[in-house]
Parts: C-alpha cells; structure tokens; sequence
C-alpha cells in the first residue's frame, strides 16, 4: 500500500476535511479526494461518508487510522530526527493570549532558543483565531481557553489561572469592611470598570462564579490587552479582573488591592494544543515537553 496514500488519509481523518487536509499537506484539494479515492477502490470500502461541511469516518475508516497513525508518525520521527541533526536549528511557531504568551510561553522556551530553537510567535485575542490557525498550519504549537474537539487536535491542560477582583486603593478604601460578602454585586456595580471588551468577559465569569449572577454595569475603560487592564487599575480608571500572575507584583507593592477573598476563586485552564501526531517532530516535542515543565511552577 502507498504511504503517500496512507499519509493523506491520516490527515483527512484527524481534520475530518478534504480542504483542510489539503492546506496541511501542501496539495489541492481535488488532488487529496483523488488519494483517498484510490485508497478506497484498493481497499474496496468507503473510508469516509461525505458531508455538507466535512467528512465522518466509516468505521472501517476509523480502524485503519488507528492502526496506520501510530506507525506513520513513528516514520516521521525518524526522517525528522535525522533532519534536526543536520540543520542545527528548527523554527517553532507558537500563538496563543498576547498575554500569557509574554509573560510565560516565551520565557520558558527560552532554554531551547538558547539550544539553537527559532521561536515565532503570534499574539492572539480569541480562542477560535488561534486553533483555525493551527489547523491551518500556521503555528505548530497553541495555547488556548478551551479544549478543542475532534480528532485534529491533541490539548493537554497546562494550567490554571486564578482572576483576582482588584482596584487602586482609593477605590478600596471606599467600601465598608464586610460589606462585599454581604452584598458586593450590587456595591462593585456603583464603581467604574475597566475591561478588554464591551461583554466583560473577565467581570462577567467573576460574577457568576462569585455572585452567582450577571454585572448590570458597563465598562468605563476598555482596552484589548490584560497589561493595559491592569495598568488602567493601577491608575485609579476602576475595577478590574485579573489573573493573578498579572498582577502578584502590584498586589505585593499595594499599588493594586484584592477587593475579595472567595473561598474558591474563580479559574479558567490553558490547554496546550498541538495537531495530533506532531509530537514526532523532535523540536515540537521539546517545546511541548519543556512548557509542561515549566507550568509545574505557574
């Protein structure tokens, strides 16, 4: 059997897509429905049931995959192994939060940058940009705020941030000790508030885990950038929620103050996201190795 055909045919069950698996592979897309066609006539099956948007497997189409998958990735970790040793240097490409790329994706590779790894990374806002760019091939590796679904992607959760309420201390030394438990969605909505879209997505997860219902103001400052968020709250503009990572250097200096202390906090989890099968590349691999080690300490 072909192991070009076996190859394509990997790629369009874990993109569960003619077009999308012939963006990855670098072919059009009548040239991939040609392969799988004639996969499916040696094999005299379907391997896949087209539909309007996207294909499903047949179940002989899944048994194949999970039998030829593990050994066609095996075959390019050998081939990329020995590539790595030749050139020396290999280029990542990594997307994810502006701000969580900043502060800890880019930091914690840079052993490997050191070691000779290029690292591009591309800083982007929603969840649905990042992983339609790693489908598409543009970024090898992703860190995203949901967990992806389908056979395209592998994510392993990284870690989890805790969102801290804070404001400056002129705010906090408006409200009355113990009146937050008592009644604090209704108190916080008389303060501004400073978000990076007008949903409050931040304030808004904060309130339902927290208050159990939804914020009734709107935002007085709104800037696309958590950085830009806490500095704004730093400055007096209003209320904010952060992740505590973002703001441990003003809440330790008293430049920002925790307004609340919930006995759970609010959590949101990062997922490290990879296509499936790209672990075989060795320096995917190190990096996806390396940010999971690094996160033991986030």
């Amino acid at each position: 059997m072909d192991l070009t055909l076996l190859r394509t045919f990997v790629m369009v069950h874990r993109a569960g897509s003619f077009t999308r698996a012939a963006a990855l592979l670098g072919l059009s897309q009548p040239a991939v429905t040609s392969q799988i066609r004639s996969l499916e006539r040696q094999l005299g099956r379907p391997l896949f049931l087209r539909q309007a948007r996207g294909v499903t497997p047949t179940t002989v189409g899944d048994e194949l995959a999970h039998r030829a998958a593990p050994h066609l990735d095996a075959l390019v970790e050998i081939t990329e192994s020995g590539l790595d040793e030749r050139t020396g240097v290999r280029t990542l490409h990594v997307a994810g939060p502006p701000e969580f790329v900043s502060a800890r994706v880019l930091p914690a590779l840079t052993p490997l940058v050191v070691r000779g790894l290029a690292v591009r990374s591309s800083l982007l806002g929603s969840t649905e940009e990042i992983l339609d760019g790693l489908a598409a091939g543009h970024h090898d590796l992703a860190v995203a705020t949901a967990r992806p679904r389908g056979g395209l992607f592998t994510a392993t959760p990284l870690c989890d941030e805790e969102h801290v309420l804070v404001a400056a201390p002129r705010w906090a030394a408006r409200l009355s000790p113990g009146v937050l438990p008592r009644s604090g969605a209704v108190v916080l909505e008389q303060l501004p508030v400073v978000e990076v879209h007008e949903s409050l997505p931040f304030v808004a997860r904060y309130w339902a885990a927290v208050f159990e219902s939804k914020p009734a103001a709107a935002a007085t400052v709104i800037a696309p950038d958590l950085r830009a968020v806490r500095d704004s709250a730093v400055s007096g503009a209003g209320l904010a929620v952060l992740p505590r990572y973002l703001c441990e250097e003003e809440l330790a200096s008293g430049r920002l103050v925790a307004l609340l202390d919930p006995p759970v906090p609010p959590l949101r989890t990062y997922f490290l996201v990879i296509r499936t099968g790209t672990l075989a590349l060795p320096h995917l691999a190190r990096a996806h190795e390396r940010l999971l080690s690094a996160a033991g300490d986030w």
